[in-house]
């Protein structure tokens, strides 16, 4: 596989799996509350922080022999997947009063206040296991944190957007579906691939 198909894939991958994440909404709920450049500036930070811890693990465990990777791997993409089918979307959304009510916060307070609540959200998350597996596999630690944080940074930015508009552009439960879809496949194919 090619670098520029690897970033696609990998983007494609992390982009659809966060977007009915906890860290997603959290971001879309505080965009209501905040302005959009410091709740986007703080997830964005946040998410670039966890993706290195991400890459990290995922470094580690390359270290270990490649069939033993490639069905940890598989193994943990599949796990993913049924987690994701079996996980009921996140209910809470926004709304117009809770804008009203709050008052201007200032941008290092919301800016903290975002990273916080996004970095601790971000923990063990499927995408954060999936950045970690993407790089046991591929062992391109550039490559795969720049195509997992863009991807991050996309639905952060999606996410503050829709938060500030207050709109409802997605079905959760749509995208959580192809989510688990999509990480049941990537697991099959690198179970076959690890014989």
């Amino acid at each position: 596989m090619n670098r520029y198909t690897l970033f696609a894939t990998i983007f494609g991958f992390i982009f659809v799996a966060e977007l009915p994440d906890k860290t997603a909404l959290a971001s879309l709920v505080l965009a209501t509350r905040y302005r959009p450049l410091p709740v986007f500036l703080g997830a964005s930070l946040a998410l670039t922080v966890q993706s290195v811890v991400a890459v990290g693990a995922g470094h580690i465990f390359s270290l270990l022999p490649a069939k033993i990777v490639h069905i940890a791997a598989a193994v943990l993409f599949l796990v993913s997947a049924v987690v994701m089918w079996r996980r009921r979307p996140d209910e809470e959304s926004p709304s117009g009063s809770e804008k009203a009510e709050s008052p201007k916060r200032g941008f290092f307070r919301a800016f903290w206040l975002v990273f916080t609540v996004v970095f601790i959200a971000e923990w063990g998350d499927l995408t954060q296991i999936a950045t970690a597996g993407f790089e046991a596999r591929y062992r391109s630690p550039l490559l795969v944190f720049g195509a997992a944080t863009s991807a991050l940074w996309a639905v952060a930015a999606l996410a503050v957007l829709v938060g500030n508009r207050a709109g409802h552009l997605l079905n959760p439960k749509v995208t959580q579906r192809v989510a688990a879809v999509l990480f049941g496949l990537v697991g099959l194919v690198l179970l076959v691939s690890a014989r």
